[in-house]
């Protein structure tokens, strides 16, 4: 699969999880679609890992699934990480 095809995969798992995860991110729509494109590559790597086979090709049902779970995984940690930092206010 080509760079494009991973960017576009990565922005709509990216959307797909944000879908399925409704929050206030902070950074807004646009980092949860670039976390999307990571989180598609975390999780071909992951599932490359686990399962012997990553993401195979665009319209494969298995790199859609594989894709959006690293999404997933990656909102979380972020939302994690992210979202403990305080707003000093006085």
């Amino acid at each position: 699969m080509g760079i494009l095809g991973w960017i576009v995969l990565g922005l709509v798992a990216g959307a797909i999880a944000k879908l399925i995860m409704p929050g206030n991110d902070p950074g807004g729509f646009i980092v949860t679609m670039l976390l999307g494109i990571v989180g598609a590559v975390i999780g071909g790597f992951i599932g490359s890992r686990i399962f012997g086979r990553g993401l195979e090709t665009f319209w494969n049902l298995q790199t859609w699934i594989v894709a959006i779970i690293g999404s997933l995984i990656l909102l979380i940690i972020y939302r994690l990480a992210v979202g403990r930092r305080g707003v000093w206010r006085y």
